[in-house]
């Protein structure tokens, strides 16, 4: 017997349809589907942020030497001239260097992080900018579920037939 649903497609494409609506689910906090595939991705979301939960403290700050390029008042890289050992003369960027306080995950939370990745996508937002899942996850939600019991951070709604193809739709929404 089959631990899962298999909704009707292959492997690939099954999989690649739930870690696109786990991702949305976590991102954006609902989802509108279908559901069987709500059923489906109410538990590894469930699990994810049980993941979360379960590691959000599990970390150590750290300072960290960062040597980057100085910038002006508008933002553009400080140079200067320098002689070169044959006589030329070049521009060379002036670096500065400062140290940050940075959050350095212990092994266990690392490894909660790479679970994390293989079950959700990597996405961008609107100016095309990397989002951080696992931090949306470890900073927003699992403080938010810390007091819970384990399981049922996420609800089912159903919303009635589809109009093209009489489907049960679903919204699976995070609690």
């Amino acid at each position: 017997m089959a631990t899962n649903r298999k909704l009707g497609r292959t492997t690939d494409i099954r999989k690649s349809m739930l870690k696109n609506l786990t991702t949305d689910v976590i991102v954006h906090g609902k989802i509108e589907t279908t559901l069987q595939r709500a059923k489906e991705v109410k538990s590894i979301v469930d699990s994810i942020i049980s993941l979360a939960i379960k590691e959000k403290d599990n970390f150590e700050e750290v300072e960290v030497k960062i040597v980057k390029a100085k910038l002006d008042s508008k933002g553009n890289k400080v140079t200067e001239l320098v002689k070169s050992k044959n006589g030329k003369e070049y521009l060379k960027v002036v670096k500065e260097e400062t140290t940050e306080k940075r959050q350095k995950d212990m092994p266990s939370r690392l490894n909660a992080r790479r679970k994390i990745m293989r079950k959700v996508n990597k996405i961008k937002n609107s100016d095309g900018k990397n989002i951080d899942v696992p931090a949306i996850l470890f900073n927003e939600l699992a403080p938010k579920y810390a007091d819970k019991n384990v399981g049922g951070y996420t609800r089912i709604v159903k919303a009635g037939p589809r109009r093209g193809d009489s489907a049960e739709v679903a919204i699976l929404q995070l609690i």
